[in-house]
Parts: structure tokens; C-alpha cells; sequence
């Protein structure tokens, strides 16, 4: 047997052997503990842990994952536990990925979540709101590998100089990862309006009010595909996953393989700091989730007493803000660390927000995630159920989903897809009668806001709800389809083109509406691929064509308007910008003649489509075809040649071009470029809005002298699995590879996969992994 490289796994020697299998030796066989896992890592670093149970699945999920991220897991653990003026000032930023705040705003709304006790009264609740003992001991199991690794390896010698010898890396407690999740259960909800509570403060006098805060998209986005047999070509099911999330920080992606003999078999992707696989596959069953359109809180309207700004009126009665007073610890300018005092307010229906509070008004929060921490054990029942039967029965048994859709298909060929996330319980007629307020009235139905004087207004329930004030199982909006479901984002509405979903609440998002230009994209792709007219081949999908459409690149907006485009400019050889200069657009017209409609990165014409796009979009009279919802896919359609905006936009366009000194013909991978480090890696894709399935955003929209800037969010991984007969077969890609740490291998690996276009082979059977030549298998213990 030829031995390969020696592994040390806390200070043992492990040899690897040619095929992968390490033994460990010396005094570590002596070693005895509550947790032991067995982790072998194949290509790019993707580990696959083996454990005789689920805390010792957990702990060697947790080893692995500080192996490669324990820094960023130690700047999250800092942030939820309010400490970051501590170690970096009250004025720096906290970035969670999903929005930035300054350390001081992100330490006071932190604590004081914290002081509440709430985590811990969820945890220790004996009713449904609780986590079950499966699922504490799951998370327990992955402290204590975090805990393991940071231990053997020590602070001072971590190999990531992020956060090496730093004084804020501490061992994590189980409560830390609760508060990871309850967290992420907040998006759409409490945690997007963080600076409004942290700043929220009574007006001094009579003050005028300001509009009430807007609860802000979350930014993070996804498009999903569960294919029915009838759409491919085995008559399996198949999945396509391509959620849309941020490359740095906080809320990137892990990928893993939980396994726990007769239990769970289960490959996907974790959150970092979570413990279980959110989207993925079993042996017979595959899901994946899509950011739901469905509101997660609504704003509720307090009319104050008169003269008393911390006072409100509730059916005529006099009632009184809660204040909780919020100590922070903050880094001076000197060095020293002292302590700040923060007063925060409450109402009856939660924190109130800093804007919108005047002499008589003031606006007040309810999150419909508070009392979640249900998740865990949803994720898990995934993980064990057959087909997509099991999963809507796990569904219904937790009803936990924060702010997700569910899109999934099983072996025998059935597809499903759900919004059975976590929703207020306000109903139309609810809306109708109490979203009765200039204010409100203004926002509806994007965002709802209920006359909080009234306590009628607050949130109804459902008989079949987990807990109350929430739509329960029978009234979300679900579908089970042969041929396909899908979403990209936009309401349950049009998860298939041919049987449109009604009937549902308004806040769960939108009816017979115009689609994105993404969606309409993505039900286009499916149409061809199942019509075999996309160039792929025969119809119906396979796993190679189901690769090939998800990184096809193309740009719904250009191959609805592109030719229209052209024909106008060659009849306009001259145009007019918005500051009045003429410009000749004859080279723009041939550049987009010339383009292939695709966002590759040899692409040419992409980049003058995007800075012509996104001007040209803003056009109320931009399609001469409206929209028709008898026809939501292939409406609207055709340029508006008459419209002034479009001719506008095409000569700023050019214009910008000039100004900066790029060619017209630019390809898109000289602009567009992922940077890690001093590594810049061009990226294929384009904005969702452009019409782009595989969406890159970067932190500047428009082009500069030096392109677009970095690439921020976007496709963050993608899983294209067929559910044979014979067990899943699949790909992968992580956009930006495994490991955080700069120093690490598998930093930029699968990035630059990602931009060739190649794709991981998922290895899911113990033959499959151990036939990877370059596995290495360690056995931990703790």
C-alpha cells in the first residue's frame, strides 16, 4: 500500500493513504469522548462526514467548517453578541452581507435582543416553539468541533492572519449558534430595520414627522427548479439550484455531506455557523429555496397622546412605550473600553423605528420570525424524507421556513414547490379595513400598515397555524406538477406557466402581475429545453443540458428588444443625450448587430446592452406590447421605437463609452471580475434586471474607468442533480470556493472553475468518494 501525504490532526501524524483512508495512530487511538466523526475532503476541500449519530455528525460538520472559516465564524459570533465597539470602535461598519451599520447601532440592537432572554426562553420551552433534543444536540455537536479545532490548533496559530492572535477570538457557545439562526430567521423582518431600532428616540416638542421607514429588501435572491419526469428524459425527477447570495461574509455557503448510517444521508450546503444542509439531496429527494416575495412584518401606526411622545392610544385607552436601557462597551480614541448607554422603546406589537416619529404619530415593528427556532428540525426532516410527500408533511408538522419558497422533485418523477414560510396572518379584508392611514394607504399593498390604535388590527390566526398571529398550512399557496415548478423570486403566481396559482393572500406577494425579466427568462429556458429548440439537443432535460441552460447566459431583455434596438438606431444614426450633445451610434448599432445575446465572458456587446439597458428600463412606455396575464411569459414585448427615453438612453449610453475611453466592443470579462485578495477573476453573468438567470451584481451598477467594480453577490452555488434509479447523480460549483481563509487552497479554486464554466462532480456513495484520487480521510474525536 503506497502511502501518500502525512495529515497531523491535533498534533498526531495521520498517514493517507493512496485511496484515501487514514488511520489514526499513536496515543489518539487511546482517546475518549462524547464525539467522534470520521471526514474525508475531495476535491476543491468539499468534506463528507460519517458519524454513528447526529451530535457526532454536528461535531465533525463543526471541525471541518472552522478548518476552512473559523474567522468569519468568530467576527459573526462578535457581531450577535453585540461586542464590536468593543474591540473596533463605535464608528467603524458591521457588514452582515445583507446591509452595513455602524458597529455602535449593530451592538445596541444585538444586546439588546440578548438582554431579552428570548433565545433561551425558546429553548427552553417544552411546547412546539422549541427545538427538539435531536436538534440541540445536533448543534451542540457542531460547537464542540469548532470548539475542538480552535483548541488543537490555538489562537495565536490559526492559519488565516485574518483574525490570527486576535483577543475576539473566543471557544463558541451553543447559544451563539442559536443566535446565528434566529438571526437569519430576522431577514425581510426585525434585523432589516436594525439602525431604525437602535437609533429610535421621541421627538423633542411637536416635531413633524417623517415618512415611516420602508422595511428594506433583503438584497439576497435565488431562481430554483423542481423538473417532473415529463421534462426529462429518464422520467426522473431533477433540480436545479442556483440560490443568489453574498460573496463575502457572513452569509456565504458551505458545502457538505451529513451522514449517519440508517438516519441520514444528505449533500448540499449549510449556512456558515449552521449545522445542518438547507438546500440539497438525499438519495431520493432533492430541494432547494428561492426568497419568498411574502412580507415577514408589517408596520403598525401608533396615535400618540398629546403631549406625551412616549404614550400611545389603543381604543381609546392610554397606553405606555416599554424602554429598555442598553449598556455598550466602546474602544475609545485613548484605548480604553467604557461603557454607553442606549434607551430603546417598545409598543405592544414590538420596537418602534426611528423614522416616522413626530408630536403625534410613531411607527412600530412586528417581525413574524420572533419566536422561530424551529428551522433546525425542518432541515433535518428534509434530509430524511423520501419524496416531496414527506417533505410537505415536514412542512406542515414545523411550519418554520423564515423567509423561503420550497422547490423540490423526487425519484419518481414529481415536482413541488411552496411558500410555506413563516407570514403575518393579515388577510385582504384584514387589509382593507385597517390599512385605513394616509401613511399606509400610501404604501399598500408593497408594504402593509396596520392602524396599531385599533386592537382589532392587530394579526388574526389560523386554526391550523403553529402559533398565533401566523397563516397556517392550508392557506399557503403550494403546487405538485409532472412537468415542472420553478421560481425566481417573484410571487407564488407563475411557479408554472400553465397552471397559474390563485387564491392566496395579498401578502403573500402578487397576482396576474408582470413578471421580472429574469423570470420570464427562466420560464423561456424551460420551454425550449423541453422543445429541444435551444440548441442543446433533444428535448427534455438531462444532467449535461441542465448544466448548459443554467450557465447559458442568456439576456432575456436583448432577445426581446435587441433587433428592435438595432433597427432604431440604423434609421437614427445620430441621437441626443439627456444634456443635449449629438451623438453617432452607428458603431453602437453594428456592436449589438454582432452580439450573441449571451453574457460570456468573451462576450462582446454585453456590457453596451447593460449601460443601455439600465437607462432604457426606467421607461414607463418602454414595450409598444403590453403586458397580458393570458400571456405572462411572452409579454410585454416589443420597443416602443416613438419612446424618448429609449433614444435617450442609447446616446448616453454610447456617450459613456466615449467618456471613459472603452471600446464599445468590450468584453465582459475585462469589466467584470470577482477580487480575492490580489487575485482578480473575471466572472460570467449579468443583473437580474437585465434579464440574466445566472445574476452577478456588482458594487457599482454602472461601468467606470475600471469596470464595474467587485462582484458582490449573485450565483453563490449551484447543484444540478438527476434522482436516477441508481442513486442522485450531480454537479456543483461554490462561486467563491470553499474557504474564506487567503491562505488557504481552496480560497479561489472553485471561483476559477466557476468562470471557466466547469463544474464539480458530486460524489454522494462511499464508492463515489473513495474514488476520488486526491481524498484524504481524517477520524476526529473530542
Amino acid at each position: 500500500m503506497k502511502l501518500g501525504r502525512t495529515l497531523r490532526v491535533g498534533g498526531i501524524s495521520v498517514a493517507a493513504v493512496a485511496a484515501g483512508v487514514v488511520t489514526l495512530v499513536g496515543p489518539a487511538e487511546a482517546a475518549d469522548g462524547p464525539y467522534e466523526a470520521t471526514i474525508t475532503r475531495t476535491e476543491f476541500g468539499i468534506p463528507h462526514v460519517v458519524a454513528d449519530d447526529l451530535p457526532g455528525a454536528g461535531f465533525g460538520h463543526g471541525y471541518a467548517f472552522a478548518q476552512d472559516n473559523l474567522c468569519t465564524l468568530a467576527d459573526t459570533v462578535l457581531t450577535l453578541a453585540g461586542e464590536r465597539s468593543k474591540y473596533f470602535g463605535p464608528d467603524g461598519t458591521a457588514d452582515s452581507g445583507l446591509g452595513v451599520s455602524s458597529n455602535m447601532d449593530s451592538d445596541v440592537y444585538y444586546r439588546a435582543m440578548n438582554q431579552s432572554g428570548k433565545l433561551r426562553e425558546l429553548l427552553d420551552d417544552d411546547g412546539r416553539l422549541a427545538p427538539s433534543s435531536a436538534a440541540k444536540s445536533l448543534v451542540s455537536g457542531y460547537v464542540a468541533g469548532v470548539n475542538h479545532y480552535l483548541a488543537e490548533t490555538g489562537a495565536d496559530q490559526l492559519p488565516d492572519p485574518t483574525c490570527r492572535g486576535k483577543a475576539w477570538v473566543r471557544p463558541v457557545t451553543d447559544l451563539d449558534v442559536w443566535r446565528i439562526l434566529h438571526d437569519l430567521n430576522q431577514v425581510g423582518g426585525t434585523s432589516s430595520m436594525l439602525s431604525q431600532i437602535a437609533t429610535a428616540t421621541p421627538p423633542a416638542g411637536a416635531a413633524a414627522g417623517d415618512a415611516p421607514a420602508r422595511i428594506p429588501s433583503s438584497g439576497i435572491g435565488s431562481n430554483g427548479w423542481g423538473i417532473g419526469g415529463e421534462a426529462t428524459k429518464s422520467g426522473n425527477g431533477m433540480l436545479l439550484a442556483n440560490p443568489h447570495f453574498p460573496w463575502h461574509g457572513g452569509k456565504r455557503f458551505y458545502q457538505v455531506q451529513l451522514t449517519v448510517p440508517g438516519e441520514l444521508n444528505v449533500s448540499g450546503i449549510s449556512l456558515y455557523g449552521t449545522p445542518f444542509v438547507a438546500v440539497g439531496h438525499n438519495a431520493t429527494l432533492a430541494w432547494t429555496h428561492t426568497v419568498s416575495t411574502a412580507q415577514r412584518a408589517t408596520l403598525f401606526q401608533l396615535a400618540l397622546v398629546d403631549g406625551d411622545p412616549t404614550s400611545y392610544v389603543v381604543d381609546g385607552e392610554r397606553a405606555q412605550m416599554s424602554t429598555v436601557d442598553v449598556p455598550v462597551e466602546v474602544l475609545g480614541d485613548d484605548g480604553q473600553v467604557s461603557t454607553v448607554h442606549r434607551t430603546l422603546y417598545t409598543s405592544r406589537y414590538g420596537p418602534l423605528l426611528a423614522d416616522g416619529w413626530s408630536g403625534t404619530t410613531a411607527f412600530a415593528l412586528r417581525g413574524s420570525n420572533v419566536d422561530n427556532l424551529r428551522d433546525v428540525d425542518e432541515w433535518l426532516g428534509y434530509g430524511r424524507a423520501h419524496d416531496v410527500g414527506d417533505l410537505e408533511r415536514v412542512q406542515r408538522e414545523y411550519q418554520s421556513m423564515p423567509f423561503l419558497n420550497t422547490v423540490a422533485s423526487d425519484q419518481e418523477g414529481t415536482a413541488y414547490y411552496a411558500d410555506a414560510s413563516v407570514v403575518p396572518h393579515v388577510t385582504d379584508e384584514h387589509a382593507a379595513k385597517c390599512v385605513d392611514t394616509p401613511e399606509g394607504q400610501a404604501l399598500y399593498p408593497k408594504q402593509t400598515v396596520l392602524n396599531g390604535s385599533r386592537a382589532e388590527c392587530d394579526w388574526g390566526s389560523d386554526d391550523d397555524a403553529i402559533e398565533p398571529g401566523l397563516f397556517g398550512p392550508d392557506t399557503m399557496p403550494r403546487q405538485t406538477r409532472a412537468d415542472y415548478v420553478g421560481n425566481s423570486n417573484e410571487s407564488p403566481w407563475l411557479a408554472n406557466a400553465f397552471e397559474p396559482l390563485t387564491g392566496y393572500p395579498r401578502i403573500f406577494g402578487d397576482i396576474a402581475e408582470s413578471r421580472s425579466e429574469r423570470d420570464r427568462s427562466a420560464h423561456t429556458m424551460m420551454a425550449d429545453r423541453r422543445s429541444g429548440v435551444d440548441g442543446l439537443g433533444e428535448p427534455g432535460f438531462d444532467l449535461e443540458s441542465l448544466r448548459a441552460t443554467a450557465f447559458g447566459n442568456r439576456v432575456q431583455s436583448a432577445e426581446l428588444l435587441r433587433d428592435d434596438v438595432v433597427a432604431l438606431c440604423r434609421q437614427n444614426p445620430t441621437l441626443t443625450t439627456s444634456d443635449g450633445t449629438s451623438v453617432d451610434v452607428r458603431q453602437a448599432c453594428q456592436v449589438l448587430a454582432d452580439w450573441n445575446l449571451r453574457a460570456d465572458l468573451d462576450s462582446t456587446g454585453v456590457v453596451l446592452w447593460h449601460e443601455f439597458y439600465r437607462r432604457a428600463e426606467k421607461a414607463k412606455d418602454l414595450y409598444a406590447v403590453p403586458f397580458d396575464p393570458a400571456n405572462p411569459v411572452t409579454t410585454p414585448n416589443t420597443l416602443n421605437q416613438g419612446s424618448a427615453t429609449v433614444r435617450t438612453a442609447l446616446a448616453d449610453a454610447v456617450a459613456k463609452f466615449t467618456e471613459l475611453g472603452v471600446a464599445l466592443d468590450v468584453q465582459l470579462g475585462a469589466v467584470q471580475r470577482a477580487t480575492f485578495g490580489d487575485e482578480r477573476i473575471p466572472v460570467h453573468g449579468c443583473a437580474g434586471s437585465d434579464g440574466c438567470f445566472n445574476v452577478i451584481t456588482t458594487s457599482e451598477r454602472q461601468l467606470g474607468a475600471d469596470g464595474y467594480g467587485d462582484v458582490v453577490h449573485g450565483t453563490s452555488f449551484v447543484l444540478a442533480v438527476e434522482l436516477t434509479d441508481d442513486g442522485p447523480r450531480s454537479s456543483t460549483i461554490t462561486s467563491y470556493s470553499q474557504s474564506a481563509n487567503p491562505a488557504s487552497p481552496h480560497f479561489t479554486d472553485q471561483t476559477r472553475r466557476y468562470a471557466e464554466k466547469r463544474w464539480v462532480t458530486g460524489r454522494y456513495t462511499a464508492a463515489e468518494i473513495a474514488a476520488d484520487p486526491t481524498a484524504t480521510t481524517v477520524t476526529v474525536r473530542g
